[in-house]
């Protein structure tokens, strides 16, 4: 039994024990996470009982490597970016171009950015990588706070060291810092722009705030409420001086043309956007494929090439020809469709409507229709990780109850550095939607000698 089973071992028992029998102290763990609004649509965004640990060694290992490969994004993006045959092969649509093109006043490809990945025992799997809005870093942070203090983690922290990870404030500072280098010198009004949901409280509020209570002011807007005139971008009577993103540019693109106000007004240097509009070239999973594109890193460092060849999945472009697939020249379809159960077909972009293929979950003819349909749009393939399950405890119908769950452990760095650690727990993994799935706060533990 690893170090990590042994802690989740003890925690599951300390929930069975006598003193945690009586399930009281469930409800006041979930009034806590009402109190702080911790939920969305009537559902808790924490429907498990225990935070997710990792051990300092992985925290570690996930800290060193992530920021190797977010400076290795950094440097493809440059490349990208200077050789149209390179930018080419990011599959972009014209927009998309035209807006990367722009430069946003300040040199950091991505203020913030995020991994998921997968860890088991002494290996890492990264699964994706974005410089889109952060997920989860003000909500676990709200709910580290709830379970650090919650009766059977105190009993678990007699055995355990326990260290929490947190992302609002290393995030208020790299915004900051990117208002800096763009050249701000007042204290900037911040507006918070995304489309905004019905289905209740969203993170942009906690984040809103948070902001005041650090002393600056601090909206939230939808696209449709700015206006731009006189070199000034407003929403209303709010003079807008630096925007947290938390539109996607395939979102805004469907509805919205490059006249925009807030597209001038960033073209014209008048407000910064954090991340800029360039850092979605980052989210392209087209960008693993020029990353694990040896022709290409030749000339990285090689603690940044180590990263790659070690925790990046092998990725390609879909579409017809010959390539280059682990030290072979293989033609990319026929290899496709002979190793079905080691490969995924994944759409370019989250944010299209396209479907994600797991070869192993498609027999031979349904597997022959998905790579037709990767040939129609815009579809990487990649080789297959095997998802990171363990036993979460959870209260179902009155009673205590532990399922097996994949988790998607999510580092989150700001200006390069890993700060922020939330975990997506599902049935299935991020990106789908299950009634028992949520975010956990991620713990860091340490046994105590």
């Amino acid at each position: 039994m690893t170090q990590l089973d042994e802690a989740i071992h003890r925690y599951h028992r300390i929930l069975e024990s006598e003193p945690y029998r009586d399930l009281r102290w469930v409800k006041n763990l979930q009034d806590q996470m009402e109190a702080r609004q911790l939920s969305t649509g009537g559902r808790l965004l924490c429907p498990f009982l225990r935070p997710n640990f990792v051990t300092q060694k992985q925290y570690d290992t996930l800290v060193k490597t992530g920021e190797a490969l977010i400076t290795a994004v950094d440097r493809m993006l440059k490349t990208a970016l200077a050789s149209p045959a390179v930018l080419a092969r990011m599959q972009l649509l014209p927009a998309e171009k035209m807006l990367a093109a722009v430069d946003p006043g300040y040199d950091i490809a991505e203020v913030s950015s995020q991994f998921d990945l997968q860890l088991q025992n002494g290996s890492m799997h990264v699964s994706q990588y974005s410089a889109d809005a952060l997920t989860g870093t003000a909500y676990a942070d709200g709910l580290s706070d709830i379970f650090f203090d919650c009766p059977p983690v105190k009993e678990f922290k007699r055995r355990y060291n326990l260290t929490r990870v947190g992302g609002k404030k290393p995030f208020l500072q790299a915004l900051l810092k990117a208002w800096k280098l763009f050249g701000g010198k007042k204290k900037p009004n911040i507006a918070i722009v995304e489309f905004r949901s019905a289905t209740g409280r969203s993170e942009s509020e906690i984040f809103r705030e948070f902001f005041k209570d650090e002393g600056y002011e601090t909206e939230i807007f939808s696209p449709e409420q700015l206006d731009y005139k006189n070199g000034v971008l407003k929403a209303g009577s709010y003079e807008i001086d630096l925007i947290y993103r938390r539109v996607s540019v395939q979102e805004f693109l469907l509805r919205f043309t490059l006249n925009h106000p807030l597209v001038q007004a960033y073209k014209d240097r008048k407000v910064c956007v954090v991340n800029s509009f360039r850092s979605e070239l980052s989210h392209k999973r087209a960008m693993f494929a020029l990353l694990t594109d040896e022709t290409l890193t030749a000339k990285f460092p090689p603690h940044e090439r180590k990263a790659i060849k070690e925790h990046l999945p092998l990725t390609r472009v879909v579409k017809a020809g010959k390539i280059a697939w682990n030290e072979e020249v293989v033609d990319l379809l026929d290899y496709i469709q002979k190793n079905r159960e080691t490969l995924v077909l994944r759409p370019n972009d989250d944010y299209s409507d396209l479907q994600t293929f797991v070869g192993a979950e498609h027999d031979e003819t349904a597997w022959a229709r998905a790579i037709r349909e990767a040939q129609r749009a815009p579809y990487v393939v990649q080789e297959r990780s095997v998802p990171s399950r363990t036993v979460f405890p959870m209260l179902s119908f009155g009673n205590l109850e532990f399922r097996e769950m994949q988790v998607d452990v999510q580092p989150q760095a700001f200006l390069g550095k890993v700060a922020a650690c939330p975990s997506y727990i599902s049935p299935s993994g991020a990106g789908t939607y299950s009634p028992t799935a949520g975010i956990a706060p991620t713990f860091i533990i340490d046994p105590k000698s």
